[in-house]
Protein backbone atom coordinates (compact mmCIF):
# COMPACT_ATOMS: atom_id res chain seq x y z
CA UNK A 1 0.00 0.00 0.00
CA UNK A 2 1.59 3.28 -1.09
CA UNK A 3 0.42 6.68 0.13
CA UNK A 4 -2.10 6.98 -2.69
CA UNK A 5 -3.50 3.53 -2.02
CA UNK A 6 -3.59 4.47 1.65
CA UNK A 7 -6.49 6.77 0.88
CA UNK A 8 -8.50 3.77 -0.32
CA UNK A 9 -7.29 0.91 1.85
CA UNK A 10 -7.01 1.03 5.61
CA UNK A 11 -7.23 4.54 7.09
CA UNK A 12 -9.35 6.59 4.66
CA UNK A 13 -12.35 8.89 4.32
CA UNK A 14 -15.06 7.84 6.75
CA UNK A 15 -18.16 9.94 7.08
CA UNK A 16 -16.62 12.74 5.04
CA UNK A 17 -18.82 15.80 4.70
CA UNK A 18 -20.19 16.17 1.16
CA UNK A 19 -22.50 18.89 -0.09
CA UNK A 20 -23.96 20.18 -3.35
CA UNK A 21 -24.27 23.98 -3.44
CA UNK A 22 -26.51 25.82 -5.89
CA UNK A 23 -25.92 29.57 -6.03
CA UNK A 24 -27.15 32.62 -7.88
CA UNK A 25 -25.24 35.92 -7.56
CA UNK A 26 -24.62 37.67 -5.32
CA UNK A 27 -23.20 35.07 -2.92
CA UNK A 28 -20.14 34.65 -0.71
CA UNK A 29 -19.16 32.11 1.94
CA UNK A 30 -16.37 32.30 4.51
CA UNK A 31 -15.30 28.74 5.36
CA UNK A 32 -13.84 28.39 8.86
CA UNK A 33 -14.61 24.71 9.48
CA UNK A 34 -10.93 23.84 10.23
CA UNK A 35 -11.11 20.78 7.97
CA UNK A 36 -7.61 19.48 7.15
CA UNK A 37 -8.45 18.93 3.48
CA UNK A 38 -11.25 20.14 1.19
CA UNK A 39 -12.08 19.26 -2.41
CA UNK A 40 -14.22 21.71 -4.43
CA UNK A 41 -15.49 20.78 -7.90
CA UNK A 42 -17.53 23.08 -10.13
CA UNK A 43 -20.25 21.33 -12.13
CA UNK A 44 -21.43 24.48 -13.89
CA UNK A 45 -20.94 28.23 -13.61
CA UNK A 46 -17.95 29.68 -11.79
CA UNK A 47 -16.62 30.66 -8.38
CA UNK A 48 -13.73 32.63 -6.89
CA UNK A 49 -11.60 30.88 -4.28
CA UNK A 50 -9.40 32.89 -1.95
CA UNK A 51 -7.03 31.13 0.46
CA UNK A 52 -4.44 33.32 2.12
CA UNK A 53 -2.82 35.36 -0.64
CA UNK A 54 -3.93 32.96 -3.38
CA UNK A 55 -7.00 33.85 -5.45
CA UNK A 56 -8.26 31.70 -8.33
CA UNK A 57 -11.37 31.66 -10.50
CA UNK A 58 -12.67 28.17 -11.23
CA UNK A 59 -15.33 27.15 -13.75
CA UNK A 60 -17.25 24.10 -14.91
CA UNK A 61 -15.11 20.95 -14.82
CA UNK A 62 -12.36 22.62 -12.75
CA UNK A 63 -11.43 21.22 -9.36
CA UNK A 64 -9.59 22.69 -6.39
CA UNK A 65 -7.94 21.20 -3.32
CA UNK A 66 -7.48 23.35 -0.23
CA UNK A 67 -5.19 22.34 2.61
CA UNK A 68 -6.57 23.35 6.00
CA UNK A 69 -7.11 24.20 8.69
CA UNK A 70 -6.71 27.80 7.48
CA UNK A 71 -9.97 29.53 6.44
CA UNK A 72 -10.87 30.39 2.85
CA UNK A 73 -13.58 32.24 0.95
CA UNK A 74 -15.65 31.06 -2.02
CA UNK A 75 -17.83 33.61 -3.79
CA UNK A 76 -19.18 34.81 -7.13
CA UNK A 77 -16.76 37.78 -7.09
CA UNK A 78 -13.35 38.24 -5.43
CA UNK A 79 -14.41 41.32 -3.45
CA UNK A 80 -17.82 40.09 -2.31
CA UNK A 81 -18.35 40.44 1.48
CA UNK A 82 -19.21 37.18 3.22
CA UNK A 83 -22.92 36.51 3.59
CA UNK A 84 -22.46 33.38 5.68
CA UNK A 85 -19.71 31.75 7.76
CA UNK A 86 -19.25 27.96 7.97
CA UNK A 87 -17.84 26.91 11.35
CA UNK A 88 -16.60 23.54 12.70
CA UNK A 89 -19.32 20.92 12.63
CA UNK A 90 -20.69 22.61 9.50
CA UNK A 91 -22.53 25.14 11.67
CA UNK A 92 -23.61 28.13 9.58
CA UNK A 93 -24.04 31.68 10.89
CA UNK A 94 -24.17 35.18 9.51
CA UNK A 95 -20.94 37.26 9.49
CA UNK A 96 -21.89 38.73 12.88
CA UNK A 97 -22.44 35.31 14.45
CA UNK A 98 -26.22 35.46 14.35
CA UNK A 99 -28.51 33.22 12.33
CA UNK A 100 -28.32 33.82 8.58
CA UNK A 101 -31.34 33.57 6.30
CA UNK A 102 -29.77 34.14 2.86
CA UNK A 103 -29.08 30.44 2.19
CA UNK A 104 -30.54 27.17 3.35
CA UNK A 105 -31.33 23.49 2.57
CA UNK A 106 -32.43 22.66 -0.97
CA UNK A 107 -32.84 18.88 -0.70
CA UNK A 108 -30.65 15.85 0.04
CA UNK A 109 -27.09 17.09 0.71
CA UNK A 110 -28.02 20.25 -1.18
CA UNK A 111 -27.78 23.83 0.02
CA UNK A 112 -27.69 27.34 -1.37
CA UNK A 113 -29.81 30.34 -2.32
CA UNK A 114 -31.46 29.01 -5.52
CA UNK A 115 -32.16 25.39 -6.54
CA UNK A 116 -31.54 26.37 -10.19
CA UNK A 117 -28.64 28.73 -9.51
CA UNK A 118 -26.10 29.66 -12.17
CA UNK A 119 -23.32 27.96 -10.18
CA UNK A 120 -23.36 24.38 -8.95
CA UNK A 121 -20.47 23.17 -6.80
CA UNK A 122 -19.63 19.93 -5.04
CA UNK A 123 -17.67 20.18 -1.79
CA UNK A 124 -16.09 17.29 0.10
CA UNK A 125 -14.17 17.72 3.33
CA UNK A 126 -11.94 15.21 5.08
CA UNK A 127 -12.59 15.62 8.79
CA UNK A 128 -9.51 13.85 10.18
CA UNK A 129 -5.79 14.15 9.43
CA UNK A 130 -4.18 10.85 8.44
CA UNK A 131 -0.44 10.21 8.65
CA UNK A 132 -0.38 8.13 5.45
CA UNK A 133 -2.05 10.74 3.29
CA UNK A 134 -0.05 13.58 4.85
CA UNK A 135 3.13 12.07 3.40
CA UNK A 136 1.71 13.04 0.02
CA UNK A 137 -0.48 16.04 0.79
CA UNK A 138 2.06 18.12 2.67
CA UNK A 139 3.88 18.76 -0.62
CA UNK A 140 0.80 20.46 -2.08
CA UNK A 141 0.32 24.24 -2.19
CA UNK A 142 -2.39 25.67 0.11
CA UNK A 143 -4.65 26.08 -2.94
CA UNK A 144 -4.33 23.74 -5.92
CA UNK A 145 -6.45 24.17 -9.05
CA UNK A 146 -6.68 21.65 -11.87
CA UNK A 147 -8.45 22.92 -14.99
CA UNK A 148 -10.98 20.85 -16.90
CA UNK A 149 -8.68 20.73 -19.94
CA UNK A 150 -5.71 19.48 -17.91
CA UNK A 151 -7.12 16.06 -17.06
CA UNK A 152 -9.64 13.52 -18.26
CA UNK A 153 -11.81 12.17 -15.48
CA UNK A 154 -15.51 11.18 -15.36
CA UNK A 155 -15.80 11.37 -11.58
CA UNK A 156 -17.24 14.88 -11.17
CA UNK A 157 -20.50 14.09 -13.06
CA UNK A 158 -20.73 10.77 -11.21
CA UNK A 159 -20.29 12.43 -7.81
CA UNK A 160 -22.85 15.08 -8.79
CA UNK A 161 -25.33 12.31 -9.56
CA UNK A 162 -24.67 10.32 -6.39
CA UNK A 163 -24.42 13.17 -3.88
CA UNK A 164 -28.17 13.88 -3.96
CA UNK A 165 -29.24 10.25 -3.50
CA UNK A 166 -30.57 8.97 -0.20
CA UNK A 167 -30.14 5.20 -0.45
CA UNK A 168 -28.76 2.46 1.85
CA UNK A 169 -24.99 2.60 2.08
CA UNK A 170 -24.84 5.96 0.34
CA UNK A 171 -22.32 7.47 2.77
CA UNK A 172 -19.85 4.68 1.97
CA UNK A 173 -20.41 5.21 -1.77
CA UNK A 174 -19.72 8.93 -1.42
CA UNK A 175 -16.64 8.37 0.74
CA UNK A 176 -15.15 6.09 -1.90
CA UNK A 177 -16.01 8.49 -4.74
CA UNK A 178 -14.37 11.34 -2.85
CA UNK A 179 -11.24 9.22 -2.34
CA UNK A 180 -11.15 8.31 -6.03
CA UNK A 181 -11.60 11.93 -7.06
CA UNK A 182 -8.80 13.08 -4.76
CA UNK A 183 -6.44 10.38 -6.04
CA UNK A 184 -7.23 11.24 -9.67
CA UNK A 185 -6.47 14.92 -9.00
CA UNK A 186 -3.22 14.16 -7.18
CA UNK A 187 -1.98 11.84 -9.91
CA UNK A 188 -2.77 14.43 -12.58
CA UNK A 189 -1.19 17.22 -10.53
CA UNK A 190 2.05 15.40 -9.77
CA UNK A 191 2.37 14.29 -13.39
CA UNK A 192 2.67 17.92 -14.49
CA UNK A 193 6.21 19.07 -15.39
CA UNK A 194 7.86 21.13 -12.68
CA UNK A 195 5.48 20.07 -9.91
CA UNK A 196 7.23 19.71 -6.55
CA UNK A 197 6.22 16.11 -5.85
CA UNK A 198 7.73 14.27 -2.87
CA UNK A 199 11.05 12.67 -3.79
CA UNK A 200 9.82 9.14 -3.06
CA UNK A 201 6.82 9.71 -5.36
CA UNK A 202 9.06 10.62 -8.29
CA UNK A 203 11.38 7.74 -7.44
CA UNK A 204 8.55 5.34 -8.26
CA UNK A 205 9.43 5.84 -11.91
CA UNK A 206 13.00 4.56 -11.43
CA UNK A 207 13.33 0.89 -12.48
CA UNK A 208 15.52 0.04 -9.49
CA UNK A 209 14.31 2.25 -6.64
CA UNK A 210 10.70 2.04 -7.78
CA UNK A 211 10.79 -1.73 -7.38
CA UNK A 212 12.20 -1.43 -3.86
CA UNK A 213 9.65 1.23 -2.90
CA UNK A 214 6.76 -0.94 -4.04
CA UNK A 215 8.01 -3.85 -1.96
CA UNK A 216 8.37 -1.67 1.15
CA UNK A 217 5.02 0.06 0.67
CA UNK A 218 2.99 -3.04 -0.06
CA UNK A 219 4.46 -5.31 2.63
CA UNK A 220 5.82 -3.23 5.53
CA UNK A 221 5.49 -6.14 7.96
CA UNK A 222 8.11 -8.20 6.12
CA UNK A 223 11.58 -8.24 7.80
CA UNK A 224 13.25 -6.49 4.89
CA UNK A 225 17.00 -6.15 4.51
CA UNK A 226 18.95 -4.10 2.01
CA UNK A 227 20.34 -7.36 0.60
CA UNK A 228 16.84 -8.75 -0.05
CA UNK A 229 15.65 -5.52 -1.65
CA UNK A 230 18.76 -5.39 -3.83
CA UNK A 231 18.25 -8.97 -4.98
CA UNK A 232 14.64 -8.20 -5.91
CA UNK A 233 15.81 -5.15 -7.89
CA UNK A 234 18.67 -7.14 -9.50
CA UNK A 235 21.44 -4.83 -8.29
CA UNK A 236 24.10 -4.97 -5.62
CA UNK A 237 23.45 -3.83 -2.06
CA UNK A 238 25.81 -0.89 -2.49
CA UNK A 239 24.13 0.17 -5.75
CA UNK A 240 20.65 0.02 -4.25
CA UNK A 241 21.63 1.88 -1.09
CA UNK A 242 23.39 4.62 -3.06
CA UNK A 243 20.65 5.05 -5.65
CA UNK A 244 17.81 4.85 -3.10
CA UNK A 245 19.41 7.51 -0.90
CA UNK A 246 20.10 9.73 -3.89
CA UNK A 247 16.53 9.62 -5.22
CA UNK A 248 14.47 9.32 -2.04
CA UNK A 249 16.63 11.37 0.31
CA UNK A 250 17.19 8.71 2.96
CA UNK A 251 18.47 5.10 3.09
CA UNK A 252 16.08 2.20 2.51
CA UNK A 253 15.83 1.11 6.15
CA UNK A 254 15.25 4.67 7.38
CA UNK A 255 12.48 5.06 4.82
CA UNK A 256 10.95 1.75 5.93
CA UNK A 257 10.94 2.89 9.56
CA UNK A 258 9.18 6.15 8.75
CA UNK A 259 6.63 4.32 6.60
CA UNK A 260 5.93 1.73 9.29
CA UNK A 261 5.44 4.42 11.92
CA UNK A 262 3.16 6.48 9.65
CA UNK A 263 0.97 3.41 9.18
CA UNK A 264 1.09 2.67 12.90
CA UNK A 265 0.07 6.23 13.76
CA UNK A 266 -3.11 5.84 11.69
CA UNK A 267 -3.88 2.30 12.79
CA UNK A 268 -3.51 3.18 16.49
CA UNK A 269 -6.47 5.52 16.16
CA UNK A 270 -8.72 2.90 14.62
CA UNK A 271 -11.52 1.70 16.95
CA UNK A 272 -10.52 -1.36 18.94
CA UNK A 273 -6.87 -1.34 17.80
CA UNK A 274 -4.30 -2.70 20.25
CA UNK A 275 -0.62 -1.85 20.28
CA UNK A 276 0.21 -5.53 19.85
CA UNK A 277 -2.01 -5.93 16.79
CA UNK A 278 -0.66 -2.76 15.22
CA UNK A 279 2.92 -3.83 15.90
CA UNK A 280 2.31 -7.08 14.05
CA UNK A 281 0.68 -5.28 11.10
CA UNK A 282 3.58 -2.91 10.55
CA UNK A 283 6.52 -5.23 11.13
CA UNK A 284 7.46 -4.97 14.81
CA UNK A 285 7.91 -8.18 16.77
CA UNK A 286 6.32 -6.94 19.99
CA UNK A 287 4.38 -4.02 21.46
CA UNK A 288 7.57 -3.00 23.28
CA UNK A 289 9.55 -2.82 20.02
CA UNK A 290 6.90 -0.62 18.39
CA UNK A 291 6.62 1.58 21.46
CA UNK A 292 10.39 2.08 21.60
CA UNK A 293 10.64 3.03 17.91
CA UNK A 294 7.52 5.21 18.05
CA UNK A 295 8.73 7.21 21.04
CA UNK A 296 12.28 7.54 19.65
CA UNK A 297 11.11 8.95 16.33
CA UNK A 298 7.91 10.79 17.31
CA UNK A 299 8.66 11.80 20.88
CA UNK A 300 5.50 10.26 22.37
CA UNK A 301 4.38 6.75 23.20
CA UNK A 302 1.74 4.99 21.08
CA UNK A 303 -0.73 5.33 23.97
CA UNK A 304 -0.14 9.06 24.22
CA UNK A 305 -0.47 9.43 20.44
CA UNK A 306 -3.81 7.64 20.54
CA UNK A 307 -5.03 9.73 23.48
CA UNK A 308 -4.04 12.96 21.72
CA UNK A 309 -6.01 12.00 18.62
Amino acid sequence: MDALAGLLDGPRARGAFLLRSSMDPPWSLRIQDEAPLTVVAVVRGWAWLQAGRASRRIGGGDIAILRGPAPYTVADAPDRPAQAVILPGQRCTGPDGTEQAVMGPLGVRSWGNDPAGDTEMLTGTYQVNREVSQRLLRALPPLLVLRAGEWDCPLIPLLAEEIVKDEPGQEAVLDRLLDLLLIAVLRAWYARPGTDAPRWYRAYGDPVVGRALRLLHHNPAHPWTVAELAAAAHVSRASLARRFTELVGEPPMAFLTSWRLALAADLLREPGATIGAVASQVGYGSPFALSTAFKRVRGVSPRQHRADG
